[in-house]
């Protein structure tokens, strides 16, 4: 094998190697759903009759950490996890507040003017981002920016 044979192969096996690894990297990327309407239950199992471990609104984000069938297996912000009837969930980007308060801003920045203390537990529906800053509405009557550390997902 010349030079240049050697160059071409180890082009290709680059070009695989960097594909793979494009691959494995964007499949292992978390999903985040949100849930469709309020009064959802939380299993403890994938059914029906499994009990339920409690209930939540419309809008609540959850990471899907397992399927089975037709359930999503979930978990909330604070670890929390059960079992939900995946038709149930949407991929509507949501976040919650997971700080005691958290100051909302007019604009991407912590010198922008604060127009609301929100409080944990508070959920917003995602509108954009500018750098590490997501801007959130609340139920189409508030609309700011927030850091996203102060918030989970802080990358939806």
């Amino acid at each position: 094998m010349n030079k240049t044979e050697t160059c071409k192969i180890s082009a290709i096996c680059l070009t695989f190697f960097a594909l793979f690894l494009f691959v494995v990297t964007d499949s292992s990327a978390a999903e985040y759903v949100s849930v469709i309407k309020d009064g959802i239950n939380i299993r403890s199992g994938p059914t029906t009759t499994s009990p339920v471990l409690w209930e939540v609104f419309e809008g609540f984000p959850y990471e899907v950490v397992e399927r089975k069938d037709d359930w999503a297996k979930v978990k909330d912000f604070e670890g929390d996890s059960g079992w939900i009837y995946a038709p149930l969930l949407s991929d509507k980007k949501t976040v919650i507040v997971k700080v005691d308060s958290a100051n909302m801003r007019s604009g991407p920045g912590k010198d922008s003017t604060v127009v609301a203390t929100v409080k944990k537990g508070v959920v917003f529906d995602l509108v954009g981002r500018e750098g590490g800053w997501l801007q959130l509405n609340y139920k189409d009557n508030l609309t700011g920016w927030i850091y996203n550390t102060l918030l989970w997902p802080s990358n939806p």
